[in-house]
């Protein structure tokens, strides 16, 4: 659930006519061989205040080759929710998926920070001496995930499998790792009583690994022997009340319980003061209580896909916290048209939300639906929706924006995606990525943040100061 300030994100997709898709130098995990001339990652890491334009990458509201995303402003403030799907991410045959939920004073800037971040920190990894050293378990799947002619028989086979597991735990674990160690020590963004959540999949052919930290939490639809749709969750919602995650806390010295107005919703305290309340056992950021329990180490994990398995879901808890695994795969099923699934679990939320908490603030709602055929519907279905006009336009005119004011903003070359406010929008413009960072924290200061009204169910109840000038030190 989104931090106390939230936004809606709105509808664009990358294009996809201009540049090359992203690949690695160093894959040898297993990714196809490109046709196309690779690109070294420093020139990524030169092109990375151009990610809001890279090619098969959707950031907003709209649809993909293989996926549609959807995301709605609560009733908070700024949404602090924020997803992507990056297709050819790294190959032709891999896809990134991810959404990250905001909370706290400056959960929207880490919520956007996280996406547009990790993926690279996630590709870097290929590139490092450490990868490049640990070349054990790796020989048998250099090219494809297709088995060589020297990798017969089952046992080779669970070789191959475990090997690829393993790089792929470092590269999240490491990834995730680096991630919260840029954001501690980033030198505009406050992170101190602010942080977020994410749930990562990246598919590769068959092979789904996932990486997540929070309650954002991802589901698979399959088809049973009766021909139904069943889910299945692929993720565990790492709140405090989880048995290893409180014993974990309390080592550290932190305290976890729930308030009497929410006795469902356990909490983590410093153990000095009754703040900052979070809602969450892991989350990137939250600084203040990385000392007593809180981590960024992600949980991981591996599915390998059949012919049964139908979609991926990746949602924020404020879908989970009204709707159960199935009733989402069963919303995903019954949507008039793949495009349109993602933003109909978002509306069914919402109405969830009005009937089972009349008198709360809805939480902000990110989906991201990933279907694994690959197949999306054509692009007269989706103009007769009126889903996907401005994602349309923006792979002909630039990238479109992020707005503050749950309006949609037509596609721009110049603007970057971060938060400003309409005023800002021209002194802003074309300023490097920390500049603008700037900015957007300025203008977070200005937005209302409430703590708990009611059932408000927020992530952190947090009264402690911002420290935006002085930071504990590492």
């Amino acid at each position: 659930m989104g931090g106390c300030v939230s936004t809606s994100s709105h509808s664009t997709c990358s294009s996809q006519s201009n540049g090359e898709p992203v690949s690695s130098s160093c894959l040898r995990i297993g990714f196809r061989r490109q046709k196309r001339t690779k690109r070294t990652f420093s020139d990524h890491v030169y092109a990375l205040q151009n990610l809001p334009s890279a090619p098969n990458r959707i950031f907003m509201n709209g649809k993909s080759r293989s996926s549609c995303i959807f995301t709605q402003q609560g009733r908070k403030g700024i949404n602090q929710d924020a997803m992507i799907v990056w297709e050819d991410f790294m190959s032709e045959e891999t896809i990134f998926c991810g959404v990250f939920d905001g909370h706290g004073p400056y959960g929207h800037l880490v919520a956007r920070k996280v996406r547009d971040t990790l993926p690279i920190k996630l590709m870097s990894f290929f590139e490092s001496p450490q990868s490049k050293q640990n070349d054990s378990g790796k020989t048998c799947f250099q090219k494809n995930l297709k088995k060589p002619p020297d990798c017969d028989g089952s046992e080779k086979d669970g070789f191959v499998e475990d090997g690829l597991n393993s790089v792929w735990r470092d590269a999240f674990l490491n990834s995730y790792k680096a991630m919260d160690k840029e954001l501690r020590s980033h030198p505009n963004l406050d992170c101190f009583c602010s942080g977020s959540t994410a749930v990562t999949i990246v598919k590769q052919g068959s092979n789904l690994f996932m990486g997540y930290i929070g309650d954002s939490r991802a589901i698979l639809a399959s088809k049973d022997a009766n021909n139904s749709t069943v889910a299945t969750q692929l993720t565990v919602d790492l709140k405090p009340d989880l048995p290893r995650e409180a014993e974990r806390i309390k080592r550290c010295k932190g305290r976890v319980f729930a308030l009497q107005d929410e006795p469902e919703v356990p909490r983590v305290w410093l153990p000095f003061d009754d703040a900052p309340g979070l809602a969450m056992a892991r989350a990137f950021g939250d600084f203040c209580l990385k000392e007593y329990g809180v981590i960024s180490i992600p949980e991981f994990s591996h599915r390998t896909l059949t012919d049964a398995d139908q979609f991926v879901v990746l949602a924020s808890d404020g879908v989970w916290d009204v709707l159960s695994n199935e009733e989402v795969v069963d919303i995903v099923s019954s949507a008039p048209t793949r495009s349109s699934a993602a933003r109909f679990v978002v509306d069914s939320a919402a109405r969830e939300w009005k009937l089972k908490y009349p008198t709360s603030k809805m939480d902000d709602c990110a989906v991201v639906c990933l279907f694994l055929d690959r197949r999306m519907d054509s692009e007269s279905d989706c103009e007769e929706q009126g889903f996907l006009s401005a994602t349309l336009r923006s792979n002909h005119s630039g990238t479109a924006i992020e707005s503050d004011d749950g309006q949609r903003s037509e596609p721009c070359l110049q603007r970057n995606n971060t938060v400003r406010s309409s005023e800002e929008k021209d002194s802003y413009t074309g300023l490097p990525v920390d500049d603008m960072e700037i900015g957007d924290a300025v203008a977070a200061e200005d937005q209302n943040w409430s703590g708990l009204e009611g059932v408000t169910r927020v992530n952190s109840l947090v009264q402690l100061p911002r420290f935006s000038e002085e930071r504990p030190v590492s």
